[in-house]
């Protein structure tokens, strides 16, 4: 039986056709379900072991990137998604889907409870930054979804990705606990300390994906759902690739493990 992966759209959500495909390609059996569904019958979650909350321009951005589905889903899903969350299952967020998740609080989650700790603002450079990163997966991380890589590249199309911590000791908890996944880093993989393009925002300490203390709930500001294929990779004319892009391994981890765990 295959694990299943409920991928929100509705509202300006626009990368769910994307997310869809790579999960069905990493072996999920994957569905699009609008918001207005599942508010409608909050149930339907029941019947899936992954949620994806992808990229997009929710609700226009209004307020702030993010700001508007966070709080419609904190305050009408609040309790269907920590039951979800608390059964085990797992869930992720994608560039807009990951400014949801901070803003509603189910990142960082340190206690289990919707609360905000960290957020995404706008980027250093004051204009939208669409261009391909490299990133480094932390050695200590818990994520299951980055299970063996320790490095990759995707591209990033945001004008809202400058991760910042509450404070410092809010940040020190994420590296304690294994909560950073992953940091945008220079070609040669040495550390981006902050200096663009390598850190595309100005993200604090260079942070590109954090995840809840179990590993299960993970977002990440840059696309890994667009790096499907070696044709997606701006050098493929270049450089022998894969045929696979190297997204897909970030969707095969999360749905092997639910398979093993879940189904």
């Amino acid at each position: 039986m295959k694990a299943k992966a409920l991928i929100l759209t509705g509202f300006g959500i626009n990368c769910d056709v994307e997310t869809e495909h790579i999960f069905q390609v990493a072996g999920a059996d994957a569905k699009r379900v609008h918001l207005n569904d599942i508010v409608a019958d909050p149930a339907l979650l029941d019947d899936y072991h992954i949620l994806a909350v992808p990229g997009g321009f929710s609700f226009g951005d209004d307020i702030a990137s993010g700001k508007i589905l966070a709080n419609r889903l904190r305050h009408t899903l609040g309790a269907p998604l920590k039951e979800f969350v608390g059964a085990g299952k797992l869930a992720i967020g994608i560039c807009n889907g990951f400014q949801v998740m901070v803003k509603m609080g189910i990142l960082p989650m340190f206690d289990g409870d919707f609360v905000q700790e960290v957020t995404l603002t706008h980027n250093n450079s004051s204009r939208f930054e669409d261009r391909w990163v490299n990133l480094a997966v932390a050695s200590d991380t818990a994520c299951i979804w980055t299970k063996d890589v320790e490095a990759i590249e995707l591209p990033i199309r945001h004008g809202e990705g400058k991760f910042i911590a509450r404070d410092d000791a809010t940040l020190a908890r994420l590296k304690e606990n294994g909560q950073v996944v992953m940091r945008y880093v220079r070609r040669d993989r040495s550390a981006a300390r902050g200096e663009y393009p390598a850190n595309p925002n100005g993200s604090q300490d260079d942070i590109a994906g954090i995840c809840d203390p179990t590993g299960r709930v993970f977002g990440l500001m840059p696309h890994p759902e667009a790096f499907l294929h070696r044709t997606n990779h701006p050098r493929w004319t270049r450089e022998v690739l894969p045929e696979e892009g190297a997204g897909v391994r970030l969707f095969r981890n999360a749905v092997r493990f639910a398979e093993r765990n879940l189904v």
